[in-house]
């Protein structure tokens, strides 16, 4: 079982998908696996994470048809501009050994060069409208980005990914969302960014509240359930990341049980309005000049 959304272009995407952020290479291939044997049909990588190639050996080793997993990646910053962006294309697709994309998102606003930003998503309109994409979107926009964005575009995203969890749950950025009819997918959507390594100190484990662990423990569930199972049932998309085959079934196992209204609201008010990821509206200039390799 899973449960599907349907985009503001009428594209369908499962709403649990496979993150791969900080899943080495060397373990990725095997991470894809499993979560299309588990039953995923979604999966987020991006050209930054350096693991697109394996994403793709991994969706041809589960012997699933292309057609049955739906794929999502992004575009780096160092690959923003017109034609830049064109080829990035080219490079995603090669690396991942697929003739079309599902998703194709610009990773970052970079609001240090916003304009090429602009140009960049110009560039995915134009893969949509040649059929080389079926959705587009971003990642990371504030809602001051997407009305920039949308004031110089034609096409609304189909899709905004951003840091999203209980100790973040970034309501002006899902109700700019909304307003606009784009879906908002949540990274970090268990709280793991808490246990990355870069930005912020004194962060709190998310997995370790003991509001979420009282909810679990009455539904049978485990905490990081709980939370999934939040997002889809307030219609949002989720990634959650693992390269554990144990841990990646666990997170798929959420669609046997429902959070009354009641947990729902608790989860929400945990929100503690602490972002744990980098700020959107703060250029990193060095980061942001990583090159992509070639295919």
């Amino acid at each position: 079982m899973t449960i599907e959304l349907t985009l503001n272009n009428g594209v369908t995407m499962p709403a649990l998908g496979l993150g791969v952020f900080q899943s080495p290479p060397e373990e990725t291939t095997a991470a894809v696996e499993s979560a299309l044997a588990a039953g995923y049909r979604h999966i987020d990588t991006a050209a930054a994470y350096g693991n697109e190639r394996e994403v793709g050996n991994g969706i041809r080793a589960s012997g699933l048809d292309r057609s049955e997993v739906f794929i999502e990646t992004k575009v780096w910053v160092s690959d923003y501009g017109y034609d830049q962006t064109l080829h990035a294309w080219d490079k995603a697709t090669g690396k991942l050994g697929v003739d079309y994309l599902d998703l194709f998102i610009l990773h970052q606003p970079a609001t240090d060069r916003f304009d090429q930003t602009i140009e960049s998503y110009r560039a995915l309109e134009k893969l949509l409208d040649d059929g080389r994409v079926r959705s587009i979107g971003v990642s990371n926009f504030m809602p001051h980005h997407l009305q920039e964005l949308l004031a110089a575009t034609d096409v609304v995203p189909a899709v905004n990914q951003v840091e999203l969890h209980p100790y973040f749950t970034q309501s002006e950025v899902q109700a700019a969302d909304a307003g606009h009819g784009i879906l908002t997918q949540a990274w970090s959507p268990i709280g793991g960014i808490t246990f990355y390594a870069g930005w912020g100190e004194d962060r709190q484990n998310v997995m370790e509240d003991p509001s979420i662990a009282a909810i679990a423990q009455s539904h049978g569930k485990t905490p990081a359930q709980v939370m999934i199972r939040w997002h889809l049932q307030q219609g949002r998309s989720a990634i959650p990341k693992s390269v554990n085959p144990a841990r990646i079934a666990e997170n798929f196992d959420v669609f046997d049980f429902e959070l009354s209204s009641g947990e729902l609201a608790a989860l929400d008010a945990l929100d503690r309005g602490v972002r744990n990821g980098p700020d959107p509206d703060v250029p990193r200039p060095e980061r942001f000049a990583m090159a992509i390799p070639e295919a």
